[in-house]
């Protein structure tokens, strides 16, 4: 463990992490905290969500739920708020056969929707903070390796994953001028709950996790804090000239083509 001092470069920010209740959420909420934001956290069920967090409770597939949500967590921050982490998402298996109508409406219902809607209630705050801290103010959204490379069995996901990263290139410009940075990372096959319940509904848990972990250059899965700590890096002051970009978080699967090992 590196117990060297956190940089307390969200001193004076406020943040607020979706589907923070746990995964890549809940470990960026805690790096945020730790770097000195004021954090809330908006979930279906945020009791997972690091000590010392705001708690609000909303469904991303609810649009009034999440405006009095983020209502409710940017009073419980102090009336401010200068980084939206859009995090909450869902997966997805299969070829287009293997999906229904209403799977295919879910999924992106969570993926895609969840995060404009959040960031729709989101933006007025966002904006007034704007005003007063250039470069301090930034949208990061949870994306994927899917909407860059090609995976067998991901369709639906990928198509959705797809759809993240246009968003948040149209974002980017749009409100570019207004102060508002937005960015995503793009994580490989990371270590989350999601890929915990896939792996137990495996035939063989333990060759599944071992082709994941093959699949990816670097011969394992991306941890939660990996991604955590790229999300931070986007949204910090440090990247104040960071917009319109996705960072891949991957043990190097989209780039890299290593030859076999021999």
């Amino acid at each position: 463990m590196n117990d060297a001092p956190r940089p307390a470069d969200f001193a004076g920010m406020a943040a607020l992490v979706t589907g923070g209740g746990s995964g890549i959420g809940a470990a960026t909420a805690a790096l945020l905290q730790a770097r000195g934001a004021r954090v809330a956290v908006l979930d279906r069920d945020p009791s997972g969500a690091p000590a010392g967090t705001v708690r609000v409770t909303a469904d991303v597939t609810d649009d009034t739920a999440v405006r009095a949500a983020v209502d409710d967590a940017v009073r419980e921050l102090g009336g401010a708020l200068h980084t939206l982490v859009g995090n909450a998402g869902t997966g997805a298996v299969g070829t287009v056969e293997d999906n229904e109508d209403t799977e295919w409406c879910r999924v992106l219902d969570v993926n895609v929707l969840g995060l404009v809607r959040t960031a729709r209630a989101a933006l007025p705050y966002l904006r007034r903070s704007a005003a007063g801290a250039p470069g301090r103010v930034s949208v990061t959204h949870t994306c994927s390796i899917a909407a860059t490379a090609g995976l067998p069995h991901r369709a639906l996901y990928s198509a959705s994953k797809g759809a993240v990263l246009s968003l948040t290139l149209a974002m980017a410009a749009d409100h570019l001028r207004e102060g508002i940075r937005v960015n995503c990372v793009n994580p490989g096959t990371a270590d989350t709950p999601w890929i915990g319940r896939l792996l137990d509904r495996a035939d063989d848990p333990a060759a599944e996790r071992a082709a994941l972990n093959a699949r990816q250059p670097m011969g394992r899965l991306v941890t939660a804090d990996e991604v955590a700590a790229a999300i931070a890096h986007l949204a910090s002051p440090a990247a104040s000239a960071v917009t319109g970009t996705a960072l891949a978080v991957d043990g190097g699967m989209q780039g890299l083509r290593l030859r076999p090992a021999t």
